[in-house]
């Protein structure tokens, strides 16, 4: 039961990262002192994408699934399993893995190239 709690608790903190890494620029214009860790966080979530990585969290995650007898311990990462089932029900590619990089990119830079401009006004 404790394997599954943690395990479950893993795929929260997954999901709530990169919800962070895609929308966090945002809370920088309240706290700027944010962006000294949501721009490394967004950054280690553009190259996990672009580069194929897997995160560290995805086997941290099959390992707790493993020890709590679930049979659903997967290979592939965090947003093979949970995110692009929602967005690519077909599957992903690595071209869309290669898109959801540079779309983290994309977001964050506007958003901080809009911060910057602001801050300068």
């Amino acid at each position: 039961m404790i394997y599954q709690l943690a395990a479950d608790f893993i795929v929260l903190l997954h999901f709530a990262f990169i919800v962070f890494v895609l929308f966090g620029g945002f809370m920088v214009f309240k706290w700027r002192w944010l962006a000294w860790i949501q721009v490394p966080a967004a950054t280690w979530g553009a190259l996990i994408s672009l580069i194929g990585w897997t995160c560290p969290l995805t086997p941290m995650e099959n390992s707790f699934r493993q020890a709590a007898g679930a049979g659903d311990v997967y290979n592939g990462g965090f947003i093979d399993r949970y995110l692009v089932t929602l967005v690519y029900p077909d599957g992903a590619t690595r071209e869309m893995a290669i898109a959801m990089g540079i779309v983290v990119i994309t977001i964050n830079l506007a958003v901080y190239v809009w911060i910057w401009v602001r801050h300068r006004k």
